[in-house]
């Protein structure tokens, strides 16, 4: 039996999809085969050498040690695209906001009513205050145009609105799903140029921290109005809140509050909301189970961050799953050996990404402990696990 150990709170939608037959799952659960988990920091976590794989029910991984599970063998998945309604949704909520001062003009509606006066007699005077564009004919820039990215270009354009998006990394699945109507443009400055909406769809990483900084602002058209429910740190806070001042940007919307940003003009802060409906809870979990369940139940890896995205049909009687370090030789050492202790490989695959690989080998019938032990004491093996 499986041993599922669970932090924070994953939808029943998931859980369900577990067996009880075969897995145990539960957040006292110990000596764990898997964890799911959303938010909850696994940095500090000691991970019991039974650990195989973590589920993420989300898409960002920052609460996960990656480098740490990957010289230990353990597949770290995530879910990419399960939450993409939900945030592309609130993005358009977002657009209006930044552009008609809805937040404002509520707030100035209950500070009539709270200071006694009837607040019928002056909303026709006061509504002056609030106006802002309408999206549409307007231009719209996207930056990265994956799961979230791609959505927003299709209502975007659906609403009107001219699209220019940007993305270096494009994959030919994304590509298809964009509208032909879609401006793509090499130059990320040709889209900031052109842009009188912004809104960004990108991951948080080493080359991405501060991306949107004062230069990047400086090449964008005066009063642009920005969106940033990606990740709080791709953009320099001190250089948006400077923009601001001047009108360079003439609103920020972001989903990562701090206190020097909400105490901010022309600053709509929102408390991390983008993935938070249920049907997005949904959607996550039961994608992060899915993921795991195949991993264990059959070695194939789907939205792995940390190694090669790998699947092959069940053959044999025996399937032998090797991470490895991604080094030269490492394939033909392993069937060299196999073909030395005379089994009979049915059917195998391997990928690699950066510094790690992952082979499957289908076997035509079941080892000893002794083949198995010679594969993991190869030079490079990381891990061996024995599905049969």
């Amino acid at each position: 039996m499986y041993q599922i150990k669970t932090f924070n709170k994953i939808s029943p939608i998931g859980l369900n999809r577990f067996d009880p037959a075969v897995y145990n799952v539960g957040d006292a659960v110990e000596q764990e085969d898997g964890i799911l988990v959303r938010s909850a920091k696994l940095l500090d976590y000691e991970f019991p050498a039974s650990l195989k794989a973590i589920s993420r029910a989300g898409v960002g991984v920052n609460n996960i040690p990656i480098d740490r599970c990957s010289e230990a063998g353990i597949a770290v998945f995530n879910t990419p695209g399960a939450n993409a309604n939900a945030v592309k949704e609130l993005v358009l909520c977002a657009l209006l906001m930044a552009s008609r001062d809805v937040t404002g003009g509520i707030r100035w509606v209950r500070e009539q009513v709270e200071s006694g006066v009837d607040v019928t007699t002056v909303v026709e005077k006061g509504k002056s205050a609030f106006v802002g564009p309408e999206l549409y004919k307007k231009t719209l820039g996207v930056i990265g145009l994956g799961a979230i990215g791609s959505l927003m270009v299709n209502t975007a354009i659906a609403l009107g609105m001219d699209v220019y998006g940007y993305d270096p990394y494009l994959s030919v699945d994304a590509a298809l799903r964009l509208d032909r109507h879609l401006h793509v443009v090499k130059d990320i400055n040709e889209l900031y140029k052109r842009a009188d909406y912004i809104t960004i769809h990108i991951h948080y990483t080493d080359k991405t921290a501060h991306m949107i900084n004062a230069e990047a602002i400086g090449a964008m058209k005066r009063g642009v109005r920005f969106i940033n429910l990606a990740r709080g740190e791709i953009v320099d806070d001190e250089a948006m809140l400077s923009a601001l001042d001047t009108g360079k940007v003439a609103a920020y919307v972001t989903d990562f509050p701090n206190n020097k940003l909400v105490r901010a003009h022309h600053v709509i802060a929102m408390p991390h909301l983008g993935a938070s409906t249920p049907e997005s809870e949904q959607n996550c979990a039961a994608m992060a189970v899915d993921e795991l369940k195949d991993y264990l139940e059959n070695g194939n890896i789907r939205n792995s961050v940390n190694f090669p995205n790998v699947q092959m049909d069940r053959s044999g009687v025996m399937r032998m799953c090797i991470v490895n370090r991604n080094i030269p030789a490492m394939l033909a050492n392993i069937t060299t050996l196999l073909s030395k202790d005379n089994v009979n490989v049915e059917n195998m695959t391997n990928k690699s990404r950066g510094d790690y690989a992952y082979t499957m080998v289908d076997l035509g019938a079941k080892v000893d402990q002794k083949v198995i032990q010679d594969v993991i004491d190869l030079p490079g093996v990381i891990r061996v696990r024995v599905i049969e």
